[in-house]
Order: structure tokens, then C-alpha cells, then sequence
């Protein structure tokens, strides 16, 4: 069991391959006190460093990593593919899914037409930045991409272990409940981004909006929401500007190091 998540100690694997998991399980009953405190320092400060080499790897390709957060069910999968194809001939995204069991999510990405690796963390609850700077070695993206880390479905876990990304990006869908901001703070003050998602069912719902929006922001008042909606469209033109500023910023701060 990890000592900081409580997630089971199943081996992750990359397209189906298993490979060693980056952080320490202790599967025996967890321990009170000081030795439960310094593992779970011991484990994040680990987590930490390799992110840190994850972030000078994407800073020296000029790659823009976003790591995408939810609950189960909010559309993240959908929200991605049609983010691919509607960035088709614009700018070149590469894909690293995470899931527990099963292909399907990346199966999904790639018929988008986006490269894409999967890991399945098993019992695990979240990717860590291991399980990513592993699946880069796969993807080789080229300089000036986009990578999306679709991570596991789990608003509580992948709070806490950085990857190296740019951002985290938080995606609430409106069938979820406007108060789920203050139920999981930690992850809705960790994201810069809040894509409210699934807004086309809005006509359907007895879901506060305005309320919910008050949420995030007294959680994190200087997060950004943007209204969206994978299937109609809506919104959608405003997260891909958004993706292609942090991209052409990736772009800016690569040359100037080069300079």
C-alpha cells in the first residue's frame, strides 16, 4: 500500500508491460507516527526530483505538458478527442493515458489520430512522475508538441505527486455537483485551469453555476474557467487558444535558452 495515497501495490505497466513502480509500497499495516511521516517525505521528495527531470525535458523540446485531472465520468476521455482532432493540423499532441486496468482510453486516443502510450497503474490511484518520464521514452514527442497526460479518474491522489507538467487542468463536469471544489480543495488549488465540461446539459440539471464557480474560486482565487462541451462544441475554440498560448510561451522560453 503507498504510504502517502493508500493506493495497493499492483505493478504498473506500459501498453500492457509491466515495469517497476517509482515509488516505495509498504504493503503491511501502515505504521503511526514519525516512520509513516518521513516515508511519505521520502516518497514525494523521490517523486520530486523526477519531475524536475521531466520539466528540463519538456523545457528543452519546448513541449507544453498539461496534466488532466477529474472524478470518474466527468468526459475527460471525450474532451480529449476532440481536442486532438480539432487541433489537427495545428499543433501535434502526443498522448500518455492513465488507467488502472484495460487499453481502451488509448485505443480511443490513437483512432483520434494522436500517438499515445498507456499505463495501467493497476491498484494504483494516480500516475507519478516515473510512470511518465517512462512513457515519454515511448512516445519520443518532437519539439513544439503538446503532451496531454490524461491521468487515473481520481480527484484526491494526483494533487500531491507533481509529473513535471506545465499545468494541471481540472475538468468538473455539471452532472457531478457544484460543490465538489470544497470536497476536494487540495486538487482544484493545485490546477490553473478549471474546464467546466458537459455545459450542454446544463438545460436538464438543477446545477448552480454561479455557485459552483464560487467554489473553485475560494478554493483558488486565481484559477481560470472556461465553460465547455465536447459534444456540441461549445467553448471549445477558447480551451484550444488556451492550449496554443502555453505552447507558443513552451516555444519562447526554449529559444531563449538556446539563444
Amino acid at each position: 500500500m503507498c504510504t502517502t495515497c493508500g493506493c495497493g501495490g499492483g505493478e504498473p505497466k506500459l501498453d500492457g508491460q509491466p515495469h517497476a513502480h517509482a515509488h516505495a509500497h509498504d504493503h503491511g499495516p501502515p505504521r503511526p507516527g514519525r516512520r509513516r511521516v518521513s516515508l511519505e517525505q521520502n516518497l514525494l521528495a523521490k517523486n520530486d526530483a523526477l519531475a524536475a527531470l521531466n520539466r528540463q525535458a519538456f523545457a528543452e523540446r519546448g513541449i507544453l505538458a498539461l496534466n488532466l485531472v477529474s472524478s470518474p465520468g466527468s468526459g475527460k476521455t471525450t474532451l480529449l478527442e476532440q481536442t486532438i482532432l480539432l487541433l489537427k493540423g495545428r499543433v501535434p499532441v502526443v498522448v500518455i493515458e492513465g488507467d488502472q486496468q484495460t487499453s481502451q482510453d488509448a485505443d480511443r486516443i490513437r483512432a483520434a489520430g494522436a500517438p499515445a502510450v498507456q499505463v495501467n497503474t493497476g491498484k494504483g490511484c494516480h500516475l507519478d512522475a516515473h510512470m511518465v518520464g517512462h512513457a515519454l521514452e515511448s512516445l519520443a514527442p518532437a519539439a513544439g508538441s503538446v503532451l496531454m497526460i490524461e491521468n487515473v479518474g481520481n480527484l484526491v491522489c494526483p494533487a500531491a505527486f507533481d509529473l513535471g507538467e506545465a499545468h494541471k487542468v481540472v475538468i468538473l463536469s455539471v452532472t457531478e455537483g457544484e460543490d465538489k471544489p470544497l470536497k476536494y480543495p487540495d486538487m482544484f488549488a493545485a490546477a490553473d485551469l478549471m474546464l467546466l465540461n458537459k455545459v450542454d446539459l446544463l438545460p436538464h440539471l438543477r446545477f448552480d453555476v454561479d455557485r459552483c464557480l464560487g467554489y473553485a474560486r475560494r478554493v483558488n482565487p486565481g484559477i481560470r474557467i472556461l465553460h465547455v462541451s465536447a459534444q456540441t462544441g461549445a467553448g471549445m475554440e477558447a480551451w484550444l487558444a488556451w492550449i496554443e498560448a502555453g505552447r507558443r510561451e513552451a516555444l519562447a522560453a526554449r529559444a531563449m535558452a538556446q539563444a
